[in-house]
């Protein structure tokens, strides 16, 4: 129950801010917050791990797959920002509830859908709910806590979110291998007791919060950025269509979503709230680590969507084995990164940036090179965990990159377009690399065979078909991990060019301060 004494007391006064949340209470926050976000990372980590046995039980093609996917990270990497700054005006709790209910609503429709289509759409509303829901688990943290007790909060945060991460995918994948098709329906179902639990908690022992300010959101610049998302992604994905199935060329959807995503620069800079403040791309160093984030994220979301479908539709793999593929990356990630984070502290983000990079590049190159040996647990685990490290290495490294690169008041908007940035590099890998998948398949596929890129055939094939067809989805994602490894060696080449390095900065600074020392002896 919630009272106005409660929002009278909540109001306490640390060192260097207000905080709204009582100590009592501040438990529920963080049990709260890590229950939302363990919604929001074992949803994105599992569907692709369920996607062909979706598309088995909803007789879904490799179009409807991307846009499963493409139609929640549309939303939610175009509406994250302006997600972030409703808490600002409306109070952060009443939007995280807000985003909360929303999520496990549509989830629940999610598992109810009776086609590709109810599913899609579903996705879609699923991701606005999650713009909500993402930026409110840490922003409610940030204001419940005061400043000598919010790092400690965030890293338990950090660190319990990232045990679901790695747990998620593995108990989904158990229940997707030792059940029916329709059992994928489950995965989404799960969320409505989460989010209920969650609401409860919020509810009944978390006061509401006052806003912190009072100012119009940007609700022109989050429907160009939609528009401008989505028309580029469904240019992308058509590229695999066949030409009579397009209602009209890649280009005119790709060129329309260009000029909407100008229109949407334009309108940022004149925007009296925009939702990305354009000058801090002024900084070298905030614009390269956009652009780093931009391609590593672009490689790595390509390989994390369709490499489970690679392993499940080609090598006949069960789902919980595909799963164990990715615990590496979870474990180090929540093992290296406060290392990996000091590390940049000493010495500038460049080197972490640059090597974590390299080694992902070097993990896909691996991939595409050894998917014919199909050697699982040999060969593409230990590909796979020199990937988990590579990202290990610069997660935290990239978080401090953008923060150093912008003046103190801005890092919170710095990182939700860091942020926004990342989803939207998966949003595109998807399409236009789904593409590439596709068209390469279908080249490389037994003609007349009903079968896809990344599906089970929905009847055995004769052997030489068969063969035919596994050679093909394996070259598909060659094609895939070769094009990803490409793009993170230009991450890794970025990283280098535009990010600072202490010992060099420092080097420099003697330097000048030495010239400046001669010349005044010298006159």
């Amino acid at each position: 129950m919630e009272t106005p004494a409660l929002d009278n007391a909540a109001d306490e006064t640390s060192a260097t801010q207000r905080v709204f949340c009582p100590p009592g209470a501040r438990k529920f926050v963080l049990v709260s917050a890590i229950l939302a976000s363990s919604m929001g990372f074992i949803d994105g980590s599992v569907v692709s791990l369920a996607m062909p046995a979706i598309r088995a039980d909803l007789g879904g093609t490799l179009v409807d797959a991307q846009w499963i996917s493409n139609s929640y990270m549309l939303f939610l990497s175009a509406l994250v920002l302006i997600g972030g700054a409703a808490g600002d005006v409306f109070g952060v709790r009443n939007i995280f509830l807000g985003g909360i209910g929303l999520f496990m609503a549509t989830s629940l429709f999610c598992a109810l859908a009776p086609d590709t289509d109810t599913l899609i759409l579903m996705r879609a509303l699923q991701g606005v709910g999650a713009a909500l829901m993402v930026p409110g688990s840490l922003a409610i943290i940030a204001k419940s806590y005061p400043a000598n007790e919010r790092g400690a909060a965030i890293g338990m945060w950090a660190a319990y979110s990232s045990l679901t991460m790695a747990a998620g995918p593995f108990l989904g994948g158990m229940l997707l291998s030792f059940g029916e098709d329709w059992m994928w329906r489950l995965i989404f179902a799960i969320n409505v007791p989460i989010g209920l639990l969650t609401i409860g908690m919020l509810v009944v022992r978390v006061p509401r919060d006052r806003p912190s300010e009072r100012r119009a959101l940007d609700i022109v610049g989050a429907i160009l950025a939609t528009g401008g998302l989505g028309l580029m992604a469904w240019g992308l994905t058509a590229l695999g269509l066949p030409p009579a199935e397009r209602a009209a060329p890649p280009l005119t959807w790709i060129g329309a979503g260009g000029v909407l995503f100008v229109a949407f620069v334009v309108w940022e800079g004149r925007a009296p709230a925009p939702m990305v403040k354009l000058e801090l791309f002024r900084s070298k160093a905030f614009s390269g680590a956009n652009l780093y984030t931009l391609a590593l994220f672009f490689g790595f979301g390509a390989v994390l969507f369709f490499l489970p479908m690679t392993l499940v539709s080609a090598w006949n793999a069960a789902e919980w084995q595909a799963s164990l593929m990715f615990l590496p990356l979870s474990l180090l990630i929540a093992g290296l990164s406060g290392r990996a984070g000091r590390w940049a502290d000493r010495i500038g983000p460049r080197l972490p940036l640059a090597i974590g990079g390299l080694l992902v590049a070097l993990s896909f190159s691996g991939l595409a090179a050894t998917m014919p040996l199909r050697q699982m647990w040999v060969v593409t685990l230990p590909v796979l965990t020199l990937m988990g490290l590579g990202m290990a290495l610069l997660v935290s490294p990239l978080s401090a990159a953008v923060m150093l690169a912008t003046p103190d008041e801005d890092t919170g908007l710095a990182s939700g377009i860091n942020n926004a940035v990342a989803r939207a590099a998966g949003l595109m890998s998807v399409a236009a690399l789904g593409a590439v998948a596709g068209l390469v398949f279908a080249a490389l596929a037994p003609q007349g065979a009903d079968v896809a890129f990344g599906a089970l055939p929905p009847v055995r094939l004769a052997a030489a078909a068969e063969l035919q067809r596994v050679e093909a989805t394996n070259t598909a994602f060659q094609a895939v991990a070769a094009i990803a490894a490409a793009l993170c060696l230009a991450a890794a080449i970025i990283a280098w060019l535009t990010q600072p390095h202490w010992a060099a900065r420092e080097r420099s600074v003697v330097e000048a301060e030495g010239r400046a020392a001669n010349e005044g002896f010298g006159r």
